[in-house]
């Protein structure tokens, strides 16, 4: 029989009615404190910058910069030179600058989002093409030439209360680019109104999204859909290598036969991620030694229906296979995170 408590009951209450009484890192702790958290959000969480954006909340006015540098907010106090600014970005907002002296452009064919096309451009010069491959061919002894390239786009997490006050719908676009100091009709805006289009855009069929603009939002809304959470998981990678080859080890483990949420972190001025729920998923953690010896724990996830897809998909057209055929896998990039139920 369980005990009332009064002051547990009062903890609860206060952690439910605020998400601003806890940190995002104590909010992983008390939503999931058996599971471990991946490397790939503790790499943009930038604790040291939660005081000042408390201090954000309570300013009437308050101006995002988005600089080369990364994102700078400006505390707007009024102070001969006392305004705060916090570089939450390692490189500030990312587009794919093409091939060098080819110009620059925003890579807006996201291979993660099912419902897109291909272009020639992409299937020649995306290195995400390398990540897909059939589930027959994941077993110890296989090789694969891959390239698990370094995001250098670290947008940080901002915590819940201030993504809350941020407006992220294409209907706020002028409101969202002067917040940001982003000009229309440059490179950055073309970046965040992609990401906000493919946000807003319906689900494939068998599927549920969410684009998540907090760590706490991406928590609850996998919690939600999944009930406990067993592990999140990102893959890892000894250290930065070119394309190579690379030979899967014994140990391959499969996580979850069916349900999984998926998060893929979008271009952003700060992080945001696009998760989606399937049924007809399995994941695994794949063991990998490159011919170079660096070793890599891979995150890998199988799409067993596929039959909802674009036909003109990356993966088909990389793999030559039709839609709704044959499993289609593909390993995440190392700042992608994926979920997984008890």
């Amino acid at each position: 029989m369980k005990v009332f408590s009064p002051i547990l009951a009062c903890l609860a209450l206060a952690v439910v009615a605020s998400h601003a009484a806890l940190s995002p890192e104590q909010y992983w702790s008390y939503k999931l404190p058996n599971t471990p958290m991946p490397k790939a959000v503790k790499e943009i969480l930038h604790p040291a910058h939660f005081g000042v954006f408390a201090e954000l909340m309570e300013e009437k006015s308050t101006s995002v910069n988005v600089g080369g540098g990364g994102v700078n907010v400006n505390t707007g106090k009024g102070k001969p030179g006392g305004d705060t600014h916090v570089n939450v970005g390692g490189k500030g907002v990312g587009v794919n600058t093409g091939k060098p002296g080819g110009g620059t452009h925003v890579n807006v064919g996201d291979p993660f989002n099912y419902l897109y096309a291909a272009s020639e451009t992409q299937i020649h010069e995306d290195p995400n093409v390398a990540l897909f491959f059939l589930e027959k061919d994941m077993h110890p002894g296989a090789t694969m030439s891959l390239h698990f390239t370094e995001n250098t786009e670290k947008s940080a997490f901002l915590p819940y209360q201030t993504a809350q006050k941020i407006p992220f719908s294409s209907d706020k676009l002028p409101e969202i680019f002067n917040k940001f100091s982003v000009k229309p009709g440059s490179l950055k805006a073309e970046m965040m109104k992609n990401t906000i289009t493919e946000c807003e855009q319906p689900a494939i069929e068998g599927e549920e999204k969410y684009c998540a603009t907090s760590l706490e939002s991406m928590i609850d809304y996998s919690i939600s859909k999944l009930g406990k959470v067993d592990q999140a998981v990102s893959t890892e990678v000894e250290k930065q290598t070119p394309m190579q080859k690379y030979t899967i080890a014994a140990g391959v483990q499969k996580m979850t036969d069916d349900k999984a949420v998926v998060c893929h972190k979008q271009n952003y001025a700060y992080a945001v991620f696009y998760c989606h729920k399937s049924e007809t998923t399995r994941a695994y953690m794949v063991p990998l030694e490159g011919a170079d010896g660096t070793k890599a724990k891979a995150v890998a996830v199988c799409h067993t229906d596929t039959s909802a897809w674009n036909p003109k998909h990356l993966a088909f057209q990389v793999l030559k296979v039709e839609p709704g055929t044959i499993p289609v896998c593909h390993f995440l990039p190392r700042d992608h995170i994926v979920w997984v139920p008890k």
